[in-house]
């Protein structure tokens, strides 16, 4: 029988294996080594965890494999065909800047190299009428010149495309027909949206990471299949759902960042089964740290975001916050005498000055380790770690610069870090019109649970959840995520005059292509969900905002009076007198995959003793403190801080003045505030 559940994400170190067992519900992890093949780990993991791929009925992986094309542009030769005139749109870009004062530093160079960008004469004028039909024999020269380059994807990008793509699919046909075996990828499929070089910009990433993933889905798909798994393999993409190989072949891009919203989902769900809709992940691992936002169980969706910076990638994607700070960051000194933690990293190798590798620098496990937060060992007894090495590093580093304690310059390490966590949770919370008090956080990852309450702390957050397993969170998000597709099509009419007829015959055309794609994936008509909203904003505005649209449309006055509450909630103002305007219709389409329910244990009674007592460090005080063993902490248990919970994957603190209780799901729920 098919009653197991395995997802997988794929790590820089670690790759994590979650199992779940339909007919328990209980959930078992397992850690394996990151190898230069993604799928010999992937493979290699199955195989230690003990799994028959004959009793699986649902394999789903997260994968950093698009992401890394992108980062370390390991790409292969991939061409543009666009426009007459229009070669170098993705070059111009917006001429903007990540860093607006520094005038010498130049953002990098396109995916695709000049050379390879060619033109056809043809021509869509801005109402979508075709004005000058594709040069047919101009074309077909193009696809020669591909052909003979030796090309393995190609990108068709022609302007005013999104409103017709009659020419963009005349000229696919005529490349297909030279290269049948080159992925062709056209922008009014991938992107049909206003914006040129948006547009140009995600058809380029989806074309030019479509070998490598479709390379990849292929390889790890036959895999398991020869291993006995007989179903879809189900892949994590950026908008937090699961697509199929068959639609990776068409939106690739869609799985760059896939690793990341994996995280963001587990974090919500979690939250939402302790009763806190509202909810910030606090996802730090190694190097960095990941934090998401959660509000009426809904995570935050975004289109602005990208691998590099000045080429968008406009696929909607679940609003996730990265920045430097990790169990492996540095602590240094800036050039004014300040200290500094991240985002500067020791990596997995050296590592910290404790693993003994030869890293004399300071970092954040150093910290803890001097603090007594950290033990001696971590994974496990996987991974040794040297107290005397710790303090040497903090002393020499932090310690004999500032004229500080060695506990003291231990606590400023990760009070600097703490208050860079800090900074982003505010970024993704006050910064967007919500009070993170109103929010739980939820820690995870490798190093979340050691400095979850310290963050919460900082920003007056009063509950801090801790998940059963930490470290393997992010693999427990694949887990818990349907089919989904995000469907847009641009909709520019000011609310006076739309027409709702109009709007909701585009709706209608839009779902239907949905219908089509998740069909084609296998899923039933009554687990079809249709999610619709439109972007609008004030008339002038560039910037929009989501407004959910009901089925059928309604009455456009009802849209823009949601319109008007959200700019408020966002922006803190609202302009009832002023014209609004449409933008863009969106449509997720959701496919609903059933679901394991996690299993619920019953209070026990029992009080389990410490496995340990040490000394730990909180500001600036020693204080002896119980150590507990995680898998030894039942149903209903509840103790005072502090204390530190120990695990294979991951160690938590519960500092004094915090109380702390085992839930019905195993999660530790502490209370910031005894």
């Amino acid at each position: 029988m098919q009653h197991l559940r395995v997802a997988v994400d794929v790590g820089g170190t670690f790759t994590d294996i979650c199992i779940m067992d339909e007919v328990t519900s209980l959930i078992r992890v397992e850690k394996t080594s990151s190898t230069r093949d993604p799928i010999d780990g992937i493979m290699g993991g199955v195989a230690k965890a003990g799994i028959d791929l004959a009793e699986v009925a649902l394999f789903s992986h997260g994968t950093t494999v698009a992401t890394n094309a992108l980062i370390t542009r390991r790409l292969p030769r991939t061409a543009v065909v666009t426009t007459k005139g229009f070669r170098d749109v993705i070059e111009i870009r917006r001429a903007n800047k990540e860093d607006l004062w520094d005038t010498y530093k130049d953002v990098v160079k396109p995916y695709v190299p000049r050379r390879d960008r060619l033109t056809v004469p043809e021509r869509v004028d801005a109402s979508g009428k075709v004005i000058e039909p594709l040069d047919v024999e101009a074309a077909r020269e193009v696809a020669r010149i591909l052909k003979r380059r030796g090309v393995a994807a190609v990108a068709v990008c022609f302007m005013n495309a999104y409103l017709n793509g009659e020419n963009e699919r005349a000229m696919r046909d005529i490349l297909r027909e030279a290269m049948p075996d080159v992925p062709v990828s056209i922008s009014s499929q991938v992107l049909p949206e206003i914006f040129e070089h948006e547009r140009f910009s995600t058809t380029v990433a989806n074309a030019i990471v479509s070998p490598v993933v479709v390379d990849y889905t292929t390889r790890l798909g036959d895999r398991l299949a020869n291993d006995g798994y007989t179903r879809d393999l189900l892949l994590l993409h950026t908008g937090g759902g699961v697509m199929t190989p068959a639609s990776v072949k068409d939106f690739a891009a869609r799985l760059a960042g896939s690793g990341i919203a994996a995280g963001a989902i587990a974090s919500r769900t979690i939250a939402s089964l302790c009763g806190y809709p509202n909810s910030i992940g606090l996802d730090m691992g190694g190097t960095s740290t990941d934090v998401s936002l959660a509000y009426e169980g809904q995570s935050r969706v975004t289109k602005d975001w990208y691998v590099e910076f000045g080429y968008p990638i406009r696929f909607a994607s679940i609003e996730v916050l990265t920045i430097g700070a990790g169990g492996g960051s540095l602590a240094w000194t800036d050039p004014a005498g300040s200290l500094r933690n991240g985002p500067q990293s020791a990596g997995a190798y050296p590592g910290p000055a404790c693993y003994g590798n030869g890293n004399p620098q300071p970092t954040n496990t150093d910290a803890s380790v001097t603090l007594g937060r950290l033990g001696t060992s971590l994974a496990g007894g996987k991974v040794m770690l040297d107290p005397a090495l710790a303090r040497q590093a903090v002393e020499d580093g932090v310690a004999k610069p500032f004229g500080l304690g060695v506990h003291e310059a231990a606590d400023a390490i990760l009070k600097v870090a703490n208050a860079n966590m800090s900074d982003a949770v505010r970024l993704i919370s006050i910064s967007r019109g919500y009070d993170p008090r109103d929010f739980a956080l939820v820690a995870f990852g490798g190093a979340g649970a050691l400095h979850g309450v310290d963050v919460a702390r900082e920003l007056a957050i009063p509950v801090v959840i801790v998940p059963p397993n930490p470290g393997v969170t992010s693999a427990l998000g694949c887990l818990l995520v349907d089919m989904q597709h995000d469907f847009s099509q641009s909709c520019m009419v000011d609310a006076a005059t739309a027409d709702p007829a109009a709007i909701e015959a585009q709706f209608a055309a839009i779902e239907q292509e949905a219908l089509d794609r998740l069909t084609h994936e296998g899923v039933a008509p009554e687990n079809i969900v249709l999610q619709r909203s439109i972007d609008m904003m004030y008339r002038g505005q560039w910037r929009s905002l989501a407004v959910n649209a009901p089925r059928p449309l309604g009455a456009i006055e009802d849209l823009v009076a949601s319109f008007h509450v959200e700019h408020q909630r966002e922006y803190n103002f609202r302009r009832d007198s002023a014209p609004v305007s449409f933008f863009r219709l969106n449509l997720k389409a959701v496919g609903i995959v059933p679901k394991a329910a996690f299993a619920v244990h019953e209070p026990t009674g029992v009080s389990p003793d410490p496995v340990a007592r040490r000394p730990v460090w909180f500001e600036g005080e020693a204080h002896d403190t119980p150590v507990f063993a995680r898998e030894h902490l039942p149903c209903g248990f509840s103790f005072n801080g502090p204390a530190i919970i120990e695990q294979i994957d991951a160690t938590t603190v519960v500092p004094p003045g915090a109380k702390a209780e085992v839930d019905k799901y195993l999660n530790i729920i502490i209370r910031v505030k005894e």
